[in-house]
C-alpha cells in the first residue's frame, strides 16, 4: 500500500494531546537567570536619560543594562538599520531601551516596569501618507548610512525604505486610446499573527559558543542574525529547536535571542526570556498595512489595454523584509489576467510604528484584494457578469508575467472555474439573489469570487536519511513543524514511500543547526516541496545502497529486487527475502552504515532581469492556482455580514496527506475571514489601539463556515512525487472573495478592510 494519498496520524499527535510535548515556553535549566526588556512608552522621541535606580532596588534584580552596555552597531535582514537597543532616539513604541537581569521572572518583569525613561516626545510619523508628504520629518535622518546586504540598489530615499518600479514606457499611449478608464483605491490594515505561544529564548554560553534554545520557524536565519548582532561568526552560534506553539510568520527573525545570548556570556549562566502578552502585541511583525491605487485603460469590448498600479506599504520603524516583499506586486498584477501593458510602482516606507513583517501569505491577501476588487469594478462598469469577465480575461499558458517569466499551466485556473461552477453554480446563485433583492426584505445576499496564482518558496533545504540497524529510518533535518503537519506527516510519508517502510517506521529529528544542513524554515509553503524533494533524493540513494547490499546477500540483480513493508524480496520468489534490519546490520558491520544526504533549491524560472528597478525577488517558482467563491448575507439594519457558504478550489500538485491539506485550507480561510471582516489592529499616533484579544476581533468558531474544498492535482515534475506548496495560498484570496460578495449584496463598493458593520452601514448610506 502506498504511503502517499493516505492520512496517517501525525508523529507529534499523542505527545501534544497528552500535554507532554516540550515547547520553548516550557524550558527550564538549573541555575537559570531571567531577563526582561524595558521598552519605550512613546512612538518617537529623544532619550535624555534612563533611570534604573528603582529597578535595582527590587529584590532579585542583579543588573540593568542600557545601550551603553551592548554592541553599538546596526543590523538587519536586508538593511542594517536596527540598533541592538535604542541609545538616544526611539523610533516606535515598544523599542527596547534597557534590559533587566534577575534571579527570577517576577523580579525581572517588575524591574523592567520600574525603569523610567526621560524621553522628549516627537510627533510621530504614524502613517505612510505622512511619511511621503512633502517636507516630512525623516524617521531616520541617517538613513543613507545604513548598509544594504550585497550593496543592492533597492531605491532607498529618505522615508522610502525600498522602491520597485516596472515601467515599459508605453502606458500613456494606451490610456490615450482607451474608451474608458476604471480606477479604484484600496486600503487594508495590519494583521496580527495571534499565535498562542509567546516568543522566548533560552541561551547558554560555553567554550566560546552560544547555544540558543527556541520555538522558531527558521533556526538558520536566527543563527545568522544572532551572530550578526553579536559580531561573531555564524559557526559560533548553535540554535536548537523545540515544539512551536504557532508562528504564522511571526517567528522567522530574531527577537529576544541576542539579548539572552549577551547575558549568558556575561554571567556564564543560562538566561531565559519570554514576552508578556502585551509585548507580543506591541512588537509583533504584523502583516503590513497598505494603500493600493489601480487604474485600467479599457475598450468597450472588455479588452484591458493597460493597468497602472501605485502601492505604498508600511515598513514600520525598520526595514525587516519589506524590501524583498516589494517585488511581489510584479507577480500579482498582470499575471493571471491579460492586462496589456502595465506600470507598477511599489514603495515601502518608514513610519514610527512597530516594524511589520511576515504573516501567512505576506502581502498576497491585500494585493489580491485590490486586484480582484478592481476586476469586479471593471465588470460592473462594463455591465458584464463578473465570472464571465474573468474567464474572458484569463491569461494563456506561455503568456509572460511582468518579470518576463512564462506562466506555467495557467490553464489549471480555467479548470478551477469549471469545477467550482459544477459545485456552487454561479449563475444560479446570481439569479436567486436577484430575486431575493426584489423581495425587499432586510437581508441582502451577495456572491463573490477571487482568483490567484501563488508561489512555493524556493529557498534551500537539506536532509540526511539513515537506515537504522533495526530497519527503521531517521530523517535528520532542521525543517520545522509549525503546525501544518508538513514535518509530522508529509516528510515521513515521502521517506516511507521511497524506502518501502510504514510511515510509523520513519522518525524526523528536531532542528539543530550544528547537526543538519541549511534549511530555510517554515515559510512560503516550502517544506513539503523543497525539503520533501531533498528527502526523496536522499531516500533514493539509501534505497540504492540497500538494493546493492541485498543483491549480494540474495545473489540477485538489484533490478530484480522489491522493497515493501520493510522487506527486500526477489520478485516472484517470496521465500528469497531479507528484512531491512538484516540488510542494515550486515552493511553496518561490513561496509559501514547506510545513509545519504541531499540538498535542494528550486531553480529561478526564466525571467527578464532588467524588468524592474529595486527588485530582489526575481521569479515566481512552482506556481499554484486558486479560486475562491463566497456567498454572504448582510443585515441591512445592523450591517452584520455572515458568510453563508465558502468554496475553495486549490491546486496542490500531489495530495500527500489529504487531511493535512484540508486542515490548512480551513485554517487559512479562517484567518482570511478575520482579516476581511473583524480583526482590528488600529494605530493612533503610532501606538496600537487594541491591546488584548478581547478587543482584537479574532473570528470565533461560529463565525467560520465549513469550507467546501476541491483539491486539484497536477504533479510538478520537480516536486517529491509531484507535490507543490499548500499552506499559504488558502489565506490569499479570502478577503477579495468576501469583499466582492458584500459589495454585490449591498450594491456599493467595499474597498477598505475590515468590513465591519459600521463600514457596511456607511457604504449603504453613501449608496442611497
Amino acid at each position: 500500500m502506498s504511503a502517499l494519498g493516505a492520512s496517517p496520524a501525525r508523529s507529534d499527535a499523542d505527545t501534544k494531546l497528552r500535554g507532554e510535548a516540550v515547547f520553548g515556553a516550557d524550558l527550564v535549566r538549573p541555575g537559570m537567570l531571567w531577563a526582561a526588556l524595558a521598552r519605550s512608552p512613546v512612538a518617537a522621541g529623544q532619550i535624555r536619560a534612563v533611570d534604573t535606580r528603582a529597578a535595582l532596588d527590587i529584590q532579585g534584580v542583579l543588573e540593568v543594562l542600557t545601550a551603553a552596555n551592548v554592541p553599538d552597531w546596526r543590523t538587519g535582514v536586508i538593511v542594517s538599520d536596527t540598533p541592538f537597543m535604542a541609545a538616544d532616539y526611539v523610533a516606535y513604541e515598544g523599542e527596547p531601551i534597557a534590559i533587566v537581569v534577575a534571579d527570577n521572572r517576577i523580579a525581572a518583569e517588575a524591574g523592567a516596569s520600574a525603569v523610567v525613561a526621560d524621553i522628549e516626545t516627537i510627533e510621530p510619523i504614524s502613517t505612510p501618507e505622512q511619511a511621503l508628504a512633502p517636507g516630512a520629518r525623516l524617521v531616520h535622518p541617517a538613513w543613507n548610512r545604513f548598509a544594504v546586504a550585497g550593496g543592492a540598489d533597492i531605491g532607498r530615499d529618505g522615508n522610502v525604505v525600498a522602491e520597485v518600479v516596472h515601467d515599459p514606457g508605453d502606458l500613456d499611449a494606451a490610456f490615450a486610446a482607451a474608451d474608458l478608464v476604471v480606477e479604484g483605491t484600496y486600503r487594508t490594515p495590519r494583521q496580527y499573527q495571534a499565535h498562542l505561544e509567546p516568543k522566548m529564548a533560552l541561551a547558554t554560553f560555553e567554550s566560546g559558543r552560544y547555544t540558543i534554545e527556541v520555538s522558531h520557524q527558521y533556526p538558520f536565519r536566527l543563527r545568522d542574525r544572532v551572530a550578526q548582532m553579536m559580531g561573531v561568526a555564524p559557526s559560533a552560534v548553535r540554535v536548537v529547536g523545540h515544539h512551536i506553539g504557532g508562528g504564522f510568520g511571526a517567528k522567522l527573525d530574531v527577537s529576544l535571542e541576542a539579548f539572552a545570548a549577551l547575558l549568558a556570556q556575561r554571567y556564564r549562566r543560562p538566561v531565559r526570556m519570554q514576552h508578556s502578552a502585551l509585548e507580543e502585541r506591541l512588537v509583533a511583525p504584523c502583516r503590513a498595512n497598505a494603500l493600493v491605487s489601480v487604474r485600467s485603460a479599457m475598450r468597450r469590448d472588455g479588452t484591458i489595454l493597460a493597468t497602472e498600479v501605485e502601492i505604498v506599504s508600511d515598513s514600520g520603524a525598520y526595514a525587516n523584509n519589506g524590501p524583498a516583499l516589494s517585488a511581489i506586486p510584479m507577480f500579482v498584477f498582470g499575471s493571471i489576467y491579460r492586462v496589456g501593458t502595465a506600470r507598477i510602482r511599489t514603495r515601502n516606507v518608514y513610519t514610527n510604528t512597530a516594524p511589520t513583517g511576515a504573516y501567512r501569505g505576506v502581502n498576497g491577501p491585500w494585493l489580491v484584494f485590490a486586484n480582484e476588487r478592481h476586476m469586479d469594478s471593471i465588470a460592473d462598469e462594463l455591465g458584464r457578469d463578473r465570472r464571465e469577465f474573468r474567464l474572458a480575461s484569463l491569461a494563456h499558458d506561455g503568456d509572460l508575467m511582468r518579470n518576463g517569466q512564462p506562466l506555467e499551466q495557467v490553464s489549471i485556473l480555467r479548470e478551477a472555474f469549471e469545477q467550482v461552477d459544477e459545485l456552487a453554480r454561479w449563475g444560479d446563485v446570481v439569479s436567486r439573489q436577484s430575486e431575493q433583492r426584489g423581495a425587499g426584505d432586510g437581508e441582502l445576499r451577495g456572491v463573490g469570487m477571487a482568483a490567484a496564482v501563488w508561489l512555493t518558496n524556493p529557498m534551500p533545504g537539506h536532509a540526511t536519511v539513515k537506515l537504522n540497524e533495526d530497519g527503521t529510518a531517521t530523517v535528520i533535518t532542521s525543517a520545522t513543524e509549525n503546525g501544518s503537519g508538513a514535518v509530522a506527516t508529509a516528510l515521513r510519508q515521502i521517506a516511507a514511500e521511497t524506502l518501502g517502510l510504514a510511515v510509523d517506521q520513519v522518525v524526523v529529528t528536531m532542528p539543530d543547526t550544528d547537526t543538519t544542513g541549511y534549511d530555510a524554515g517554515s515559510q512560503g509553503s516550502r517544506t513539503t516541496h523543497v525539503v520533501g524533494r531533498a528527502i526523496a533524493d536522499a531516500s533514493s540513494d539509501v534505497r540504492r545502497q540497500v538494493l546493492d547490499r541485498a543483491s549480494q546477500m540474495l545473489e540477485a540483480a538489484p533490478e530484480d529486487l522489491v522493497i515493501a513493508g520493510g522487506v527486500v524480496t526477489v520478485a516472484g520468489v517470496p521465500a528469497a527475502s531479507l528484512t531491512l534490519s538484516q540488510v542494515a546490520q550486515a552493511a553496518t558491520w561490513t561496509e559501514g552504515p547506510i545513509a545519504a544526504g541531499a540538498s535542494y533549491v528550486t531553480p529561478t524560472p526564466p525571467h527578464d532581469p532588467m524588468c524592474a528597478t529595486g527588485m530582489l525577488i526575481k521569479g515566481w517558482p512552482t506556481p499554484t492556482y486558486h479560486l475562491h467563491q463566497a456567498e454572504v448575507s448582510v443585515d441591512s439594519v445592523t450591517g452584520r455580514v455572515t458568510v453563508e457558504r465558502y468554496v475553495v478550489c486549490q491546486e496542490v500538485g500531489r495530495a500527500i496527506h489529504p487531511d493535512a491539506i484540508a486542515g490548512q485550507i480551513q485554517g487559512g480561510v479562517a484567518q482570511g475571514l478575520g482579516f476581511a471582516l473583524s480583526e482590528r489592529v488600529d494605530l493612533d499616533h503610532g501606538r496600537y489601539v487594541q491591546r488584548t484579544f478581547k478587543e482584537h476581533g479574532l473570528p470565533l468558531a461560529g463565525d467560520v463556515p465549513k469550507v467546501e474544498m476541491i483539491v486539484m492535482e497536477h504533479a510538478d515534475p520537480a516536486g517529491p512525487y509531484g507535490a507543490k506548496g499548500v499552506a499559504e495560498p488558502p489565506v490569499v484570496p479570502v478577503a477579495a472573495a468576501v469583499a466582492n460578495a458584500v459589495a454585490d449584496a449591498i450594491g456599493a463598493p467595499i474597498d477598505t478592510l475590515p468590513i465591519t458593520p459600521e463600514a457596511v452601514l456607511d457604504a449603504l448610506e453613501r449608496a442611497r
